[in-house]
């Protein structure tokens, strides 16, 4: 007879992981039979019906790569080169000195957090003394990916509860306070989860500070063109940097812009001081990225290079963009308007007019939040941030009940 295995698990151990902060809230949300839920935790963009979107221009794009045929082969390590070419050009502007000098060394990652770990990985073996300064708050994986590299962080100043705004002295103080050479994490535009950015004013000031205390800027751009609606505009501060010469790390993300959530296609960019430094650069980059994921995914690449280099495309896209920026603006009006018209306490509730992006900040703490879910079956992450992309018009006076509720309420 057999004998029955008694042995305890190898994986006795393994702890269960928690559920992610944020992916956790889809989750939830699917599991609540209410008519009246809402998901507004993760940032995607959603029709006024609350649908997914498909970008017109994404599915020309992809008519386009089945008539031409085209093949599955393997991409080398730094991507497809057109998409290297078309995404550069995009952040920093076609006719940028940097790309003309050929200081500019770019690899086709895995969408934003790829190319963040692909970063991470680089700091980690080639500045082990340094520190990241991430901002406070910042996006939820940022940490887990610098911590997953095992590069120090700490956090700048930068979310003022009184005003909620940008505690702009407190975040210029700490970022001369810490050591020289250290790694500043800057959200290109849309901060997220606050929705507040710099003026172009404290753009300049965060730029003198950063010189002054040779710190390496190091921007997470993941709403080029979906902020503002502009993609110039949204992509003002890194071009600021660039233009004083200085060397920047640049995550870029084509999940927002363009819809393309599930192609994980993005890139790393790092502007150098000479083409041999970039060169260097890039061939280090390739050989992290080889043991890491060798090589990246090429059906989003190909969208986004086909959409770049197509004139007539290209300015579909920037009026679909345009659009999708544009109906979270008056979502985020009308909001404010129901909030104002609601809540007879006299509270000012300007500073949601004040953001920018898919997200506002509402000020509503873990326990408000909770409420928020638990009564009126809004899923929502736990610092109170809301996705104003997972808002309708339709649906902004019900949520201006539960957040006046909450906010008034629960202590």
């Amino acid at each position: 007879m057999m004998a029955l295995a008694v042995d305890v698990s190898r994986f006795e151990g393994v702890p269960m992981a928690p559920p992610d902060p944020i992916l956790g809230v889809s989750e939830a949300f699917k599991a609540d039979k209410n008519d009246l839920k809402l998901n507004l935790g993760v940032g995607a963009y959603r029709t006024e019906e609350l649908q997914p979107y498909v970008l017109n221009v994404v599915k020309k794009a992809e008519n386009l790569m089945l008539e031409k045929g085209e093949n599955k082969e393997y991409l080398p390590i730094e991507g497809l080169a057109a998409f290297n070419k078309a995404t550069a050009e995009l952040l920093l502007g076609a006719d940028n000195p940097v790309i003309k000098q050929g200081l500019v060394a770019t690899l086709q990652s895995l969408s934003g957090t790829g190319s963040l770990r692909l970063a991470a990985a680089f700091i980690q073996r080639y500045f082990p003394e340094a520190k990241v300064l991430i901002s406070s708050p910042t996006w939820g994986n940022h940490k887990n990916i610098f911590n997953d590299a095992r590069v120090p962080w700490s956090e700048y100043r930068y979310y003022d509860p009184k005003t909620v705004g940008l505690d702009f002295e407190g975040m210029i103080a700490d970022i001369e306070a810490a050591p020289e050479g250290s790694f500043v994490l800057l959200h290109g535009c849309a901060h997220n989860p606050t929705g507040i950015d710099p003026t172009p004013e404290q753009w300049e000031k965060i730029a003198d500070v950063i010189q002054e205390k040779k710190h390496m800027p190091f921007f997470d751009v993941a709403y080029q063109g979906f902020a503002s609606g502009s993609l110039d505009e949204d992509a003002f501060s890194v071009r600021l940097f660039v233009k004083r010469g200085m060397e920047v790390f640049v995550a870029q993300s084509y999940s927002k812009n363009l819809g393309l959530y599930a192609e994980r296609v993005g890139a790393i960019n790092v502007v150098c001081s000479a083409p041999e430094v970039a060169d260097r650069v890039k061939s280090q980059l390739k050989r992290l990225a080889r043991p890491m994921y060798s090589n990246p995914p090429i059906h989003g690449a190909r969208i986004v290079a086909n959409v770049v280099g197509d004139p007539t495309m290209f300015g579909e896209w920037k009026q679909e963009m345009e659009q999708m920026a544009g109906r979270i603006k008056n979502v985020r009006q009308k909001l404010y308007d129901s909030l104002s018209a609601k809540d007879k306490s006299g509270k000012d509730w300007s500073f949601i007019l004040r953001q920018i992006g898919m997200f506002s900040y509402t000020g509503l703490n873990k326990a408000q939040s909770d409420n928020m879910t638990d009564k009126w079956h809004v899923y929502m992450t736990k610092d109170g941030r809301i996705s104003l992309a997972g808002l309708s018009l339709a649906k902004c006076d019900y949520l201006a009940d539960a957040i006046i509720d909450s906010f008034h309420n629960v202590s």
